[in-house]
């Protein structure tokens, strides 16, 4: 059935680009000229039962000090009548002069609105809401957005998502990209280098953070997020990198920090040196398990890189034999068994593999099986445990989404990833990106025959996948902008699917 969204919740469009409900905006005081304090927005995300992460960072233009003090409220009514929780924060310099913070004791399945106030000024307003109770089979609406190449387009895709106001919103990597910007880009990155130190990381977030149609997706609901590479590098696995850098580990740990500073995660996460544990598993009563995954951090290189580099290759199964080779992970071992040991467990009635690329196979030739081995076909043995763990532990409702393609896939994973007279297990939803262009669909067409397990593929739409979640039912959208190169772009749906509880497969609804 088509999804409507909830007219009550609609007024937030007044007030996540203007705090309408609080005291008007000042200048900065230490300012001679009106600066906004808070021009890269507000977030959150994490949410469970009893609590959630608020985030805001300060303004670098506001001249912020070594440390600031920040307050901060969080309501039950979006005029700040009825506040349940305040408090006061420091914005200390060596953390970007990000806020994280993590209010406790919470209503489960409440909508609740926040704000902060700082050196004189008042943050936009956010509307964020807790998890349901355990056992419950509340619906939820939410969606899947990943790649947003800041010179590739406008994020019209995020202003037609606040609309329709979902629950919750999961990305799945690829949040910044670490180039300077080609002649000819629709919006050019600034600077002329690449990203490489933690000012330029953290320069490159503020210029994404700028986008209104950003700031207010993240000021409409809650996040969970994870990353990929260009967070980092392109093709980065683990402590490699693609161009074999000794210094890598370096610019990895500056770009980690960055990362974390300007995403709404809780302060208990900040990193460690160059570690940052980003997998997580979030419930949302008994209706839903969302496992998000890391598929960077620990990943053994990629297979048979082209001579003096590391990174992705295409290359024929045939002439590369380490493909093949039983311990090679694209999750690492203990993440491997931190995954197995949670799927399938507890009362969910439903199973989300949350990560940042096409699971099911995808061969380019139909007369030899030819692997993109930055994915998961260049660690066909750790696909195939997984898909031994969904089978073995007999996961009920399992549904694995993706991102990274720049493509619009929707497939059948079945018992034996490489073998479709093997039974269907799992469905899986690859989102296409934002902004970030996508490869030739003349291309793709030729391809699609030979992949009949894919049952619907576009490389030419931009945007996002919305679903609806029900006890029996899941409701999958795919929302695609006319043109991600116009601000102004419209929104259709090319395409919506279901899966039936207890049938894995979507099917074209």
């Amino acid at each position: 059935m088509p999804f409507s969204p909830d007219p009550s919740r609609r007024s937030l469009i007044s007030l996540v680009l203007g705090a309408a409900s609080a005291p008007a905006l000042v200048a900065c005081g230490r300012l001679g000229k009106p600066t906004p304090c808070f021009s890269l927005g507000v977030a959150s995300g994490c949410p469970r039962p009893d609590s959630l992460v608020l985030w805001t960072r300060l303004s670098p233009e506001a001249r912020p000090g070594p440390s600031e003090p920040v307050r901060w409220e969080l309501a039950e009514d979006e005029a700040f009548r009825r506040i349940v929780r305040r408090g006061t924060v420091t914005a200390e310099a060596d953390w970007g002069h990000s806020v994280h913070l993590q209010p406790l004791g919470l209503s489960p399945s409440r909508w609740y609105w926040y704000r902060f106030f700082a050196m004189g000024q008042v943050s936009a307003t956010g509307r964020t809401r807790t998890a349901p109770a355990p056992g419950s089979l509340e619906p939820v609406t939410f969606a899947i957005g990943s790649c947003q190449r800041w010179d590739h387009g406008h994020y019209a895709a995020w202003r037609h998502l606040a609309d329709e106001s979902p629950d919750l919103v999961l990305f799945l990597g690829d949040y910044i990209y670490e180039y300077p910007s080609p002649p000819g880009a629709v919006r050019r990155h600034e600077g002329l280098v690449g990203t490489h130190t933690l000012t330029q990381y953290r320069a490159r977030y503020a210029q994404y953070k700028s986008d209104p149609d950003l700031q207010r997706i993240h000021a409409s609901a809650p996040w969970l997020v994870t990353w990929d590479d260009h967070e980092v590098q392109n093709d980065y696995a683990a402590d490699h990198s693609p161009v074999l850098n000794r210094r890598f580990l370096r610019r990895r740990l500056q770009a980690y920090r960055a990362w974390w500073e300007h995403m709404p995660l809780p302060p208990s996460t900040r990193p460690v040196g160059s570690d940052l544990q980003v997998f997580d598993r979030f419930d949302w009563g008994a209706l839903a398990r969302f496992h998000v995954l890391d598929t960077r951090q620990y990943r053994d290189p990629q297979a048979c890189a082209l001579p003096g580099l590391g990174g992705g290759n295409t290359v024929d199964g045939a002439d590369c034999p380490a493909l093949a080779e039983a311990h090679r992970s694209l999750l690492g071992t203990a993440q491997e068994q931190w995954l197995a040991d949670g799927l399938g467990q507890g009362s969910a009635r439903w199973d989300f593999i949350a990560q940042q690329a096409l699971m099911a196979p995808f061969t380019w030739r139909a007369d030899v099986a030819r692997h993109w081995t930055d994915g998961w076909s260049g660690y066909p043995a750790a696909r195939q445990r997984l898909l031994d763990t969904l089978a073995a532990k007999r996961v009920a409702n399992p549904v694995v989404l993706g991102g990274d393609a720049h493509a619009n896939y929707v497939c059948d994973l079945h018992q034996r990833a490489d073998d479709p007279g093997t039974p269907v297990i799992a469905s899986e939803f690859c989102g296409t990106s934002i902004s970030s262009r996508g490869r030739s669909q003349a291309r793709l067409d030729e391809a699609l025959p030979w992949n009949p397990h894919v049952r619907y593929g576009r490389t030419d739409e931009r945007g996002y996948v919305a679903f609806r979640l029900q006890a029996e039912r899941l409701e999958a959208r795919l929302r695609v902008v006319s043109d991600a190169a116009d601000p102004s772009a419209t929104i259709r749906t090319a395409a919506r699917f279901e899966v039936a509880a207890g049938r894995p497969g979507a099917v074209r609804a």
